[in-house]
């Protein structure tokens, strides 16, 4: 047994020990926080400099994985509705087990929770909260937990998602603080990368109409600056499908004139109704419609079938209501793809009502060129009437005249036939002055508003819509004599399905190449009976080899009856 001495020896002794390992700790804590808040600042500073928002969200949840020393982490972006998660930014799991999982999370569970109320969430064990049901099969095993939401500009755009921490360790109130502090920075940068999407998306606007303005302003054709139009919104817009669709005169329906992209011929031609369409309910309102999913919408008629493989879809006027919508542009995403935003509706609202602009202002320059091409008709018609028929007039009665003085009569024949044919070219002159001064088109009878008329009479006979579609220049190509009998065949073979057929669909597509009309009519009825009735297809055929043309009768593979008329119209 020692000393007194000794004993107060060692009990200071005893005391420094103590402090000395203390202030080794505190000063390792020290350390620790320095390295941690060197981190973050490394973390603000690595994020911050992102300006491609998918990259920026990645490095998002890099960062916070690494912070607070999670073995998973992940980002999910809350969609529109604000219920559920559009899409979901993942770490430490590999895309063999993501494959394998299947579809990522749309909010539910715990992630759910965290959307319904956005103030951090900390949890020693995931299986025991409430609103946890368990995880998918393939899942990796997930205790910890620590979820902190992501606001911009006041409104959470999201919410990070921590899992497992390393070593077994808890998430600690300083990770919650780590973590909260990240997310505020990665708001700004997610607010930052958006701005900046959202300047490079409207510096590609400008830039498509400054393309289809000076493709109008060069004298560009109608079908080149529509499939301009629509090519441009649909390669910005990402989307799957794009298409126009203008007014057709006299008919109240609108006419796809262009279709581009996914399943672009069912659309092409198509005639469209005003109420049973996404197109023609955006014309007649005169503002932008939206759709979730095109291609089982209740507002729209799916027959004929073409949204297959489509999902969200906005269909755009092109002008406004006070100037007068001018037609519609149809943008139609792939299935499963996000919707289009509110922001994306209104760029593409402000590229169509310049577009209809420019329509516009190219329509003045061509009824300038167009006053000035009648009006120099009128001059030429003029000149050759005051001018030119009174000189062949005159020369006329000069040599009319001189006959009587010429003796041959082989000479006194020819002098009689010359004048002959200065009558004929007079009367030939007066024709083209006649038509010079005659404006073409003026009744507005074109084969396009006449079938429309021949289709909509047989609805209520029918007791439904039949779908049309019309391509070519039918107005122009077509001469009066083949359209008429093109309406009368239609007419024939609408009230033929009516009487006999009992079909509830037809379909009418009418095209033209410039060399030939083709008329094709297919029902779902029940077909041409051996034993039925034929003077109505007789006379059809009669009609096409009147002109050069053929019937053609076939029975498609579903039942029912496909007609197909066709005949020249041109000489040759």
């Amino acid at each position: 047994m020692g000393s007194p001495g000794e004993a107060r020896v060692r009990l200071p002794q005893l005391r420094l020990d103590e402090l000395l390992e203390e202030l080794q700790a505190r000063l390792d804590a020290a350390r620790g926080t320095r390295d941690r808040v060197h981190s973050l600042l490394e973390a603000v500073l690595s994020v911050g400099r992102e300006l491609n928002l998918e990259q920026a969200l990645h490095s998002i949840v890099e960062a916070a994985a690494v912070l607070v020393d999670a073995e998973y982490a992940a980002l999910g972006v809350i969609g529109p509705d604000g219920k559920r998660l559009s899409a979901f930014h993942t770490i430490g799991v590999t895309e063999e087990q993501i494959a394998a999982i299947g579809p990522y999370p749309e909010g539910h569970g715990i992630l759910g929770e965290l959307i319904r109320h956005p103030e951090p969430l900390r949890l020693a064990k995931i299986s025991e909260h409430p609103a946890s049901y368990g995880f998918p099969p393939h899942h990796p095993p997930m205790n910890t937990f620590l979820g902190v939401p992501i606001r911009v500009r006041d409104q959470v755009f999201g919410n990070l998602y921590l899992t497992e921490k390393r070593g077994g360790g808890q998430f600690d109130e300083e990770d919650i603080s780590v973590t909260l502090t990240l997310a505020v920075a990665a708001g700004v940068a997610i607010d930052n990368a958006r701005l900046y999407a959202e300047s490079r998306l409207r510096e590609r606007w400008l830039r498509a109409n400054a393309e289809i303005t000076h493709s109008l302003m060069a004298g560009g054709g109608r079908t080149e600056v529509l499939r301009l139009i629509a090519e441009r919104a649909g390669e910005i817009t990402e989307a799957a499908l794009a298409a126009v669709a203008l007014p057709m005169e006299d008919t109240g329906s609108l006419g796809v004139e262009i279709a581009v992209g996914l399943d672009a011929d069912a659309h092409r031609g198509l005639v469209l109704s005003m109420d049973r369409s996404l197109m023609g309910l955006a014309f007649s309102g005169a503002a932008p419609v939206t759709s979730e999913d095109v291609a089982h919408d209740e507002r729209i008629s799916l027959e004929p079938p073409r949204f297959g493989g489509l999902g969200p879809a906005v269909a755009m006027p092109i002008g406004t209501g006070d100037a007068g919508v001018r037609g519609v542009v149809l943008l139609a995403r792939e299935a499963g793809r996000p919707v289009f935003t509110t922001t994306e509706t209104e760029t593409l609202q402000v590229f169509a009502a310049q577009a209809a602009v420019a329509m516009e202002l190219a329509e003045r320059r061509q009824d300038a060129e167009q006053i000035a091409v009648l009006t120099d008709r009128d001059r030429i018609a003029r000149d050759l009437h005051d001018l030119a028929i009174q000189r062949l007039f005159a020369t006329g009665m000069t040599l009319q005249s001189a006959g009587r003085f010429i003796e041959h009569p082989e000479a006194s024949e020819r002098v009689a036939r010359a004048v002959d044919d200065l009558d004929e070219t007079i009367k030939i002159i007066r024709s083209t002055i006649f038509g010079l001064r005659t404006r073409e088109g003026a009744d507005g009878t074109g084969l396009r508003a006449r079938a429309m008329r021949v289709v909509g009479e047989a609805a209520p006979v029918l007791a439904f819509a039949p779908s049309v579609r019309m391509e070519g220049l039918l107005d122009t190509d077509v001469p009066k004599e083949v359209a008429d009998h093109v309406v009368a065949v239609l007419s024939e073979a609408l009230t033929n399905i009516a009487r006999h057929a009992r079909a509830d669909r037809a379909e009418v597509v009418l095209t033209t190449d410039g060399r030939e009309v083709r008329l094709s009519i297919t029902d779902n009825g029940v077909g041409i009976p051996p034993e039925g009735r034929r003077s109505g297809l007789r006379n059809m055929a009669e009609r096409a080899e009147q002109l050069g043309g053929r019937l053609e009768l076939a029975k498609p593979s579903g039942g029912g009856t496909s007609l197909m008329w066709r005949a020249p119209v041109q000489e040759g």
